[in-house]
């Protein structure tokens, strides 16, 4: 496969993308997309954990100039921020997309048309944000787009609650896998977001999506072109288990995996009401968190300049 023609422009051609857009679509019937095995009829108007039904619903969309540098480039990453979410972080930070469902539906029409748009604007890619529980509408949507000459490389930027069976339908669809893996203890994860099966279905995701697209590939220009980077935030108190989580990475992905170790954790949502996740993290547990990967043998880090809103004290 050329670095310069991504995966899902010849699985149009050959007619596997549209395809796997109505195998996706029938899973709607009764949802087992993610995790949560809700088994609702979304075609039929119900909704699940997700609350998401037989469309999309799109928060914003627009050139980000905030993403790790390989995305951004000159023109910014293209994103497209998808409303609600399959595991729904309490202290997630952009709460009123997440959990209060701020947007509109979109057709399968106008998300293809909102790719073309992000690529007639100069962006450098196609950033699917919280895509887990819409990949039917983005496959479809995909299909329609690569019709009209869509040729950008295609992030997932998910949570890294997904579940293997779905990932499987975007195999040599998707460019670059982007998960995060945010806790490593199920009774972290069950006090954060009611899902104590998130770290083994994380494990299960991540492995998968790096059978897919293997290590993160750069151009001559620096940017992404496929292949895998994990996103991890620094949480108080060590409550993500960064330790555990960089020695997965390294001994069971590659040590080559590009990590983002992420600082900018701070109370939002309804943190305050969590243990330990009511205040922002300090910048001796960022380094501790840095450290480790570090210790791990994980070398490729992305190393932007970080911004601390507070210091605890």
């Amino acid at each position: 496969m050329s670095l310069r023609e991504p995966g899902y422009v010849d699985l149009h051609r050959r007619g596997v993308l549209a395809e796997r857009a109505r195998a996706a679509r029938e899973i709607l019937s009764c949802c087992v997309l993610c995790p949560r095995q809700c088994r609702k009829n979304r075609l039929a108007g119900e909704k699940g954990v997700c609350r998401t039904g037989a469309r999309a619903v799109v928060s914003s969309f627009g050139p980000h100039f905030g993403e790790e540098d390989p995305l951004v480039g000159r023109g910014g990453s293209g994103t497209i921020f998808f409303a609600n979410c399959n595991l729904l972080c309490l202290f997630c930070q952009n709460f009123e997309i997440s959990h209060e469902g701020e947007g509109r539906e979109a057709s399968d029409a106008e998300l293809a048309a909102v790719m073309l748009a992000l690529q007639e604007e100069g962006c450098e890619n196609i950033n699917l944000v919280t895509p887990s529980h819409v990949v039917p509408q983005i496959l479809a949507a995909l299909d329609m787009a690569a019709a009209r000459g869509l040729t950008l490389p295609v992030v997932y930027n998910s949570s890294g609650y997904d579940s293997v069976a779905t990932l499987k339908l975007l195999d040599g669809v998707i460019d670059i896998y982007m998960p995060d893996f945010k806790f490593w203890d199920p009774a972290v994860a069950e006090t954060a977001c009611r899902a104590p099966d998130y770290p083994a279905r994380a494990r299960e995701a991540i492995k998968e999506m790096h059978r897919q697209a293997g290590n993160l590939v750069l151009d001559a220009g620096g940017l992404a072109r496929r292949g895998l980077l994990v996103r991890h935030l620094a949480l108080p108190e060590n409550l993500a288990g960064t330790a555990s989580v960089m020695d997965f990475l390294a001994r069971e992905i590659s040590e080559d995996t590009y990590v983002n170790v992420m600082a900018q954790y701070h109370p939002a949502g309804l943190a305050a009401n969590l243990p330990g996740f009511h205040r922002p993290i300090t910048r001796e547990e960022y380094k501790a968190a840095v450290d480790a990967a570090l210790a791990a043998g994980l070398t490729r880090l992305d190393r932007r300049k970080r911004v601390f809103a507070f210091e605890w004290h």
